[in-house]
């Protein structure tokens, strides 16, 4: 393992146009008062060492942030070194003490609780949908501006994305599909979407007089033509009215869940994610245009909104361990660990909100021993997330036994 001075501010230096601008963060009632796939508050360990591990008191002093693909699994495979690293945090460490956790991806198109429950049964520990980051969940606070806006959602299976939306709030949802359905001829290369397709089957539309507010896309496109199409129409139309004049300026804001180029599943190299449709969008609506502007916010990593939205999590997780937590102290003193697999998505956003950063070889970074990423270098790199959690708790052991060792020479 090698260890690098974290890059500061970074995300936060970056322009309005590629991160949002700041927005209240709510939490999702379904996530506040969610059980998730548990019974308990904060249960991070398997049903079998429940006892065990409720002898462990916290150490809230330190948490951490996961990927999850790359880092925790790869594709549907969960990572034997994964499941170690989370008992380690269930208080089986040199500590003795349960640390905090969250998992942070720029995945999506599903709940939290939905992916909550999924990386539970692959890894056999139960999380919390509270203790998940997914790339849109802190677009939910979008829906104090759009509640009643039209807004055309991208990306994900089927409806899927729609679901979501609406559980964040957002109550005037349509998809590329119903657009399909309403005029196939605005998309020919498929066969007309019908029934369980479309977003709402009992809600008939005629675009052509129902303008959009507004262009979300909350996971990767799973038909980049059509929804290339689609989002460009929508962005191009005089007064983003499908059907009417093309006009050379934007006409609906667009937001993005994410910027990820690539992305690590079991396939052999890393396959191309959000970003390369946001690519790919930018090359065409240049072409079309000539140049005009196409302003876009983006959420997820590595933006200062997705780790702020992490952070209150967190105080959260903190809140419901140890009810008496002075929160202002403990924010103060705490210290969180991202640990990743991608420099441009996981090492920036954690160097750019002060985190500590440990990169591991298992995802998107391959790098040889003794190799850093040179754009975006990590406080440290790893071979896998075990090893990053081993580093994680022998730090926090040696900070431990050095206040201790202070602790007479202050009082004398």
């Amino acid at each position: 393992m090698i260890a690098s001075r974290a890059a500061p501010g970074l995300v936060r230096a970056l322009g309005s146009h590629h991160g949002p601008s700041p927005l209240p963060l709510p939490l999702l009632a379904s996530i506040a008062h969610s059980q998730g796939p548990c019974r308990r508050h904060l249960q991070t360990q398997s049903p079998a060492s429940t006892a065990q591990a409720d002898r462990y008191s916290w150490h809230l002093d330190a948490a951490v942030a996961f990927d999850i693909d790359g880092v925790l699994v790869r594709g549907k495979r969960a990572l034997d070194e994964g499941r170690r690293a989370l008992k380690m945090l269930s208080g089986d460490n040199a500590l003795n003490k349960r640390i905090p956790f969250v998992l942070m991806t720029n995945g999506g198109g599903v709940s939290e609780a939905a992916k909550a429950a999924d990386i539970s049964q692959l890894l056999g520990v139960e999380i919390d949908a509270r203790q998940v980051v997914l790339s849109h969940s802190p677009m939910q606070a979008l829906a104090a501006r759009y509640s009643d806006d039209h807004v055309l959602v991208v990306g994900g299976v089927g409806h899927r994305c729609a679901d979501i939306a609406r559980a964040y709030g957002f109550r005037n949802v349509s998809t590329p599909n119903d657009v399909v359905a309403w005029r196939p001829s605005a998309w020919p290369f498929m066969r007309p979407p019908e029934g369980g397709q479309l977003s709402d089957p009992d809600r008939k539309r005629d675009y052509a007089r129902d303008p959009f507010r507004a262009v979300m896309v909350l996971h990767d496109s799973f038909d980049f033509g059509r929804d290339l199409q689609i989002v460009t129409d929508v962005l191009r139309s005089r007064d983003a009215t499908l059907g009417a004049e093309f006009v050379n300026k934007q006409s609906a804001p667009l937001y993005l869940s994410n910027a990820d180029l690539i992305f690590s599943n079991d396939y052999p190299q890393p396959r191309f994610g959000q970003g390369a449709f946001h690519v790919c969008l930018r090359a065409m609506w240049d072409a079309l245009t000539r140049g005009a502007p196409l302003e876009h916010t983006c959420f997820g990593k590595p933006f200062a909104v997705q780790y702020d939205f992490a952070e209150r999590l967190l105080d959260q997780l903190a809140l419901r361990a140890v009810p008496s937590t002075d929160m202002d102290q403990l924010c103060n003193r705490r210290r969180v660990y991202a640990i990743g697999d991608n420099p441009a998505a996981d090492i920036a956003g954690a160097n750019g909100a002060g985190w500590t950063s440990v990169l591991v070889r298992t995802g998107v970074f391959n790098g040889e021993p003794g190799t850093n990423d040179p754009a975006n270098p990590a406080t440290m790199v790893v071979d896998h997330v075990e090893d990053a959690v081993s580093w994680i708790v022998a730090t926090e052991l040696e900070r431990m036994e050095q206040t201790a060792a202070e602790a007479p020479a202050s009082a004398a």
